[in-house]
């Protein structure tokens, strides 16, 4: 109904009552999956960074953080009001289908374990037929996947779509990659939370993995043709540094310049293959992206990237998802780097130093 006092009362009423942050973001995402997609993905990202946040200082201030959410919660238009997801396939018909039957296929899958096809699941998901694309869903769920199984792989799927992204898109089209990619991490960090103790409301849950598949889907587009992966196919790189420094060095001078999207991807590439420390890597990014004038986005497709790759470790699914980090980074740097001198002066006002000193006659 979009009434948000009535929404924030709720929540507060729920955390007065003592629900655990289980119960909570289980109420918060079925509330949120009302609506397809919505605010292309950050709605969410946002309530699954209250929670991160909470995790950070504390449950006590859970009444004071969480209804902050709410208010983009109500306003966020949902995919369901836009054209491309109703025409030419009605993909919030087909969600809503799928949706409907989930319970009793998480029912049936409920005895099977074992379940790990992750990354295959992924490439399903990354075909170009929407009821396909569900049905490899429902087969998972059958063979026993639990919802943060398929969070799992629509975010590995994701990374795929910015691993692979083509130079030829415009420059605007990186966001679309990186507003899937996004919502996705979201969905699996949020259903992590959730558990598999409430079988019943799995349907409610994971309503946002079907979003996030058609939302998947929606954005082939920028797969055509696909990048090539460096490393991939026997190729060697070998004319890339093999000492780790050095190949943080030459990153980070790739970040100094235009259009090196794929030498960024190469260096990384490289220093994972070579088995040098993937911490070490993370931190470079880090230093790349702190030395900018980075927007939001940045700092979403980094955090999100490194929560991924930590799932899967440094294999090729993991080196797949550094690999997307890196090339949506360097698509979006240099950046003229002003902040650097804002803090720079912030720094020296602190210490009491003058800003202008006058130059004696030499």
């Amino acid at each position: 109904m979009r009434h948000r006092e009535a929404a924030e009362r709720t929540l507060l009423t729920a955390i007065a009552a003592g629900a655990s942050p289980a119960v909570l973001a289980d109420a918060l995402l079925a509330a949120e999956t009302e609506r397809a997609f919505a605010d292309t993905g950050h709605s969410l990202d946002f309530i699954n960074k209250a929670f991160e946040c909470l995790e950070l200082i504390g449950w006590e201030h859970a009444a004071a953080l969480l209804p902050t959410v709410v208010g983009q919660m109500v306003a966020a238009r949902g995919a369901e009001e836009t054209t491309d997801w109703r025409q030419p396939v009605d993909l919030i018909a087909l969600c809503e289908e799928a949706a409907s039957q989930l319970p009793e296929l998480f029912a049936a899958g409920d005895g099977v374990h074992g379940w790990s096809d992750h990354a295959a699941l992924a490439r399903a998901l990354l075909g170009d037929d929407p009821a396909r694309i569900v049905d490899a869903l429902k087969a998972a769920i059958r063979g026993g996947a639990a919802p943060a199984d398929l969070s799992r792989s629509l975010a590995y799927g994701a990374a795929l779509r910015v691993a692979h992204f083509g130079n030829a898109n415009e420059q605007a089209d990186w966001e679309t990659a990186h507003h899937v990619f996004t919502h996705a991490n979201a969905i699996h960090q949020m259903l992590k939370r959730i558990g598999t103790a409430n079988i019943d409301g799995h349907g409610m849950a994971v309503r946002g993995v079907l979003h996030g598949a058609m939302a998947l889907y929606l954005a082939r587009y920028l797969n055509v043709p696909p990048a090539r992966i460096p490393g991939e196919g026997g190729e060697q790189l070998d004319d890339l540094p093999a000492d780790a420094e050095m190949i943080r060095a030459a990153l980070l001078n790739a970040f100094d310049r235009q259009r090196q999207v794929d030498l960024a991807a190469g260096l990384v590439a490289r220093h994972l293959t070579l088995g040098h420390s993937p911490q070490a890597l993370i931190a470079t990014l880090a230093r790349a992206v702190l030395r900018e004038d980075a927007g939001f986005h940045a700092y979403q497709m980094l955090e999100a990237g490194v929560r991924q790759f930590t799932a899967w470790g440094n294999t090729d699914e993991g080196r797949h998802i550094l690999i997307a980090v890196v090339r949506y980074l360097a698509a979006h740097s240099p950046t003229e780097r002003a902040a650097l001198q804002t803090a720079d002066i912030a720094r020296r006002l602190m210490r009491g130093s003058e800003l202008h000193q006058e130059v004696g006659a030499s």
